[in-house]
């Protein structure tokens, strides 16, 4: 592939002049079209993007992968359409011209400041159902997986960070805001240039190196790594899909990845990696996943969801164009039957949050959490990770001299008969965050709504003591523990 990264400057200048950005192209087709687009359906989006104006070319063209008037593109893409050619985005045949390669708009929102960018990705595979089989090099546009890891990633200014396994270089594109110097790596030759040619096309320097895991930065540290690595648990077929497959057995990419990640990272850096894991018949999920953390690192690992072996090989089919295809009943038994031997009797998808620098008393915390959660998490993975802090050498009687706050967002519901003297039950619930629920008895309820910062932890323990006629001290001894789950769950903060 040609590396014309000049093509970047005046392709962006296009792009704003034809007012290419996600929110503008959401307003012109519609809610509808905009949801019918996301389940790969581009005939309502058609219809609304026929006038033949510059950001209805460039809808069709690059959005929709329907040819265009080479009139039209050239009024669009002044000057530029043979260069695209050349470089490989573009195609033309007799009066039209065809995308060969996705050019996304796409918004992010980090460290206080909106951001248009535009995303350069292979074509989108099965649109209006057409069974398109991907090749092994292809490099994957903007995707839910991608999302969810930019969702979860901490947004903090930090000195360097890293996209591992970058593809197309969506989460390049987020770090550079916030990172002074941004490294990402891939062995995909062709998502290397892409993620140089996105960078270029943003007007952001990122470091692109080739290279497996690690290799590319042997020796170097980082204060954050982020990584949507080719975590996709299925046989080794001799078939392989570079941007999901790693050519590895079974989740060992993801452990290798858990278990060495941390020789990367600078004091107190963090490794955030968004994953699936095999849960394996006879071992708790986290207690299997709890073996490869290391004991000088704290981690948060978030279980979202399982699928049984069959729902996880149908979405696996389909996500590579084969559902429907005339090999398909013999790749879906080959696989199923691999999961089966090999005891995996589902697998497990969501985040793995490590960082490095707890001395020999890490705190792992592995959690089942399938509930809603407010976007983007990262600043809730960043809040539990100051929580640990606060609480690492924190003595009883620290905490007690400790004026603590109950956070904002956490509101009270009460459970019982109209009318009663005391409530059934009692919850507290955050609204934000995590947004974690927990039923607690009036005394604690009251802790936490005396917690506003005036007074010691101390002073209101006895306060309630005094209240209810309890011994003081059997209060603190008794209570003192819970108010440390309370703050490590974020319910109250010191």
């Amino acid at each position: 592939m040609p590396h014309d990264l000049d093509l970047a400057a005046p392709l962006r200048e296009a792009l704003l002049a034809a007012d290419f950005t996600y929110d503008r192209v959401a307003e012109v087709i519609g809610e509808d079209a905009h949801r019918a687009l996301g389940r790969n359906e581009t005939l309502p989006a058609l219809r609304r993007t026929s006038s033949g104006s510059a950001l209805d070319t460039l809808v069709r063209l690059f959005l929709l992968q329907t040819p265009v008037d080479r009139a039209d593109a050239e009024r669009t893409l002044p000057g530029l359409v043979d260069r695209l050619c050349n470089a490989g985005l573009l195609e033309q045949s007799v009066g039209e011209v065809a995308a060969r390669m996705d050019c996304r708009p796409y918004a992010t929102s980090e460290v206080g400041a909106d951001r248009d960018l535009w995303v350069v990705s292979d074509l989108t595979p099965g649109l209006d159902g057409a069974p398109v089989a991907v090749g092994a090099d292809h490099v994957l546009g903007i995707s839910s997986a991608s999302t969810s890891l930019a969702q979860l990633t901490m947004r903090e200014p930090v000195g360097s960070a890293l996209d591992l396994g970058t593809g197309c270089g969506v989460q390049a594109l987020h770090l550079a805001a916030h990172a002074s110097h941004v490294v990402a790596t891939d062995v995909n030759a062709r998502a290397l240039w892409m993620t140089g040619f996105n960078a270029a096309l943003n007007d952001v320097s990122v470091d692109v190196r080739d290279g497996s895991f690690f290799e590319p930065v042997a020796g170097e540290r980082f204060d954050l790594i982020a990584t949507n690595p080719p975590f996709v648990i299925s046989p080794a077929t001799g078939e392989r899909l570079v941007y999901r497959d790693s050519g590895l057995p079974g989740d060992r990419v993801v452990e290798h990845i858990v278990r060495t990640g941390p020789d990367h990272l600078t004091e107190g850096g963090w490794l955030q990696v968004l994953a699936n894991w095999s849960i394996v018949d006879g071992r708790p999920w986290d207690e299997r996943l709890g073996s490869w953390l290391r004991a000088d690192c704290d981690a948060l690992v978030v279980q979202r969801e399982t699928l049984d072996p069959a729902s996880y090989v149908e979405l696996w089919l389909k996500d590579s164009g084969h559902h429907g295809g005339p090999d398909y009943a013999r790749r879906y038994d080959t696989w199923l039957s691999w999961l089966e031997e090999s005891g995996i009797e589902g697998i497990g998808f969501g985040w793995i949050n490590v960082r490095l620098g707890a001395g020999s008393a890490g705190r792992h915390e592995l959690l089942e959490w399938p509930y809603d959660v407010e976007q983007p998490i990262g600043a809730a993975i960043h809040d539990w990770g100051t929580a640990v802090d606060d609480l690492r050498d924190l003595t009883d009687d620290a905490l007690t001299g400790t004026s603590l706050r109950a956070r904002e967002d956490v509101q009270q519901e009460t459970v019982g008969r109209p009318g009663a003297e005391d409530p059934e039950a009692i919850v507290l619930r955050q609204q934000r965050g995590f947004r974690r629920a927990r039923q607690v008895d009036s005394v604690a309820a009251a802790v936490v709504g005396a917690s506003d910062g005036d007074l010691a932890l101390g002073q209101i323990l006895d306060a309630v003591a005094e209240l209810t006629g309890e011994d003081p001290g059997e209060l603190r001894a008794s209570r003192l523990p819970l108010v440390r789950e309370l703050v490590d769950e974020g319910f109250l903060t010191l």
